[in-house]
């Protein structure tokens, strides 16, 4: 069989990499918990007229072709002649908010609201890859959702939550994160008070400012969102205006009274950025900074927005972000607003990675190998490693009778700081004791398997800086 050539934008960690996965994820998890947010976990698919309410999203999803949601249908002559003949089309989900309002919907008679909830799952996206952006990759999600309303200072709270999360890694050698902010009200009331109407476009072209330069996105304001040349210009001063004080909403203020566009719209919208930025200066001083040019071009995004750099990673781009939302989650007679932000812990992982910021202590879950003096002792190391297990201990037996020098350096290779020496008979007659080795100082004690336990941070692998 020829050698299997990976798949590009699937990542698969080695083992070390998935010990630094995972405790990122079990951090996040930690701290949405602590903070009342209850894990929910949702199907995989979704029906393909839900997944496109999104926006610009129809050339990301993953379509089923023989998967098909009416029970009994026949899929396969229906692939076969590229017609659903009445079934929904099925694809797979391409992040977790518009399957979590699917979910609100279908549950909301046994929710107790205002509902917080945490996910953490693969999404899938059908974009082109590059550094940090996969096909396949882990989000975790935090979201809360009330009936009929939700007060504003959720939308205070979620950064704040996360800005804690993403703190919290500070200790493994995660660099500091950077939440930038901004009010789609405050966006929305400044273009309207320009006389645009097409708000949707002109934010379209907003958000591809860090990507295509001011110039273009003049260009683009102008051919698709009807803009004037001063039009455009206007709305490029908003974009550039940022700062993590309140000196923001005055300088908006002062630009909208140069051009006329004062609307209440604007008001209300610099009033709760205002307040998202004072509370963040108190709380996470110098995390959480507004940043007009933050546009999230996504439709239904209706209250503050929010976007994460790592410092000093900035050119990967935004590894968390979200929004306030009012309407994804309705049936027509009820509706439930929400405010939701998501990481690409994929992407942080990736990143943290190739850029060696971190590592694992070692890549294998056992602190203990019990070295097997021969195969007919085999019984006795499998009872020590039983006795250490039943006591919380990680263990593993070695696989093979060698030489007991072979057998520390099979234990060097994979990391595992101790080595046990069951005691027994050897072959000259002589009555040994149960020992353990240190092979990183050399230190060899006698040792009880009822009683001895590694030192706390022996226990498991964890994760440092490093270097």
């Amino acid at each position: 069989m020829a050698r299997p050539t990976p798949l590009s934008g699937f990542p698969e960690w080695l083992p070390a990499g998935r010990v630094v996965e995972q405790h990122v994820l079990d951090t996040l998890r930690r701290t949405f918990e602590l903070h009342g947010f209850a894990g929910i976990e949702t199907r995989a698919v979704e029906p393909l007229d839900q997944l496109l309410r999104k926006g610009e999203t129809s050339k990301e999803v993953y379509v089923l072709r023989r998967l098909q949601e009416e029970a009994g249908s026949d899929s396969d002559t229906a692939a076969a002649e590229g017609s659903t003949r009445g079934e929904k089309q099925l694809g797979l989900h391409f992040d977790l908010t518009v399957p979590f309002a699917r979910y609100v919907l279908e549950n909301a008679g046994h929710l107790a609201f205002p509902f917080k909830r945490y996910q953490i799952q693969k999404v899938w996206r059908g974009e082109r890859p590059q550094d940090g952006r996969f096909r396949e990759f882990v989000q975790a999600d935090i979201d809360v959702v009330g009936a009929g309303e939700l007060p504003y200072h959720f939308e205070v709270e979620l950064p704040l939550v996360m800005a804690e999360a993403l703190g919290a890694l500070r200790e493994i050698g995660v660099p500091p994160v950077r939440i930038l902010v901004n009010n789609r009200k405050v966006a929305e009331g400044f273009y309207r008070g320009l006389g645009l109407d097409d708000v949707e476009a002109v934010l379209r072209s907003i958000d591809k400012l860090d990507k295509i330069g001011r110039d273009a996105v003049a260009g683009l304001l102008v051919a698709e969102a009807g803009a004037t040349a001063e039009q455009a210009a206007a709305c490029l001063d908003l974009a550039a205006i940022s700062g993590d004080d309140a000196s923001v909403v005055d300088r908006v203020g002062t630009l909208a009274d140069a051009h006329g566009a004062r609307t209440e719209l604007l008001e209300t919208g610099l009033a709760e950025l205002g307040a998202l930025i004072d509370a963040a200066a108190r709380r996470a001083p110098g995390v959480v900074v507004a940043d007009l040019k933050i546009a999230r071009g996504l439709d239904y995004y209706t209250g503050s927005v929010y976007e994460t750099v790592l410092v000093g990673h900035e050119q990967l781009g935004s590894i968390c972000s979200g929004g306030r939302y009012d309407t994804l989650a309705s049936d027509g007679a009820n509706t439930y607003p929400g405010v939701g932000l998501s990481i690409g812990v994929s992407r942080l992982v990736s990143r943290l990675l190739s850029a060696d910021l971190v590592r694992a202590t070692r890549s294998v879950p056992s602190a203990v190998l019990v070295a097997v003096m021969d195969e007919t002792h085999r019984e006795a190391s499998d009872a020590v490693a039983a006795a250490l297990r039943a006591r919380g201990i990680p263990v593993d037996v070695a696989p093979s009778a060698a030489k007991f020098g072979k057998q520390i350096r099979y234990a060097d290779r994979r990391g595992i700081p101790f080595v046990w020496f069951p005691a027994g008979v050897t072959a000259d007659g002589t009555e040994t004791t149960h020992q353990v080795k240190d092979i990183r100082s050399g230190e060899q004690v006698e040792a009880d398997p009822a009683t001895w336990s590694p030192a706390d941070r022996d226990r498991w692998p964890s994760v440092v800086a490093a270097g």
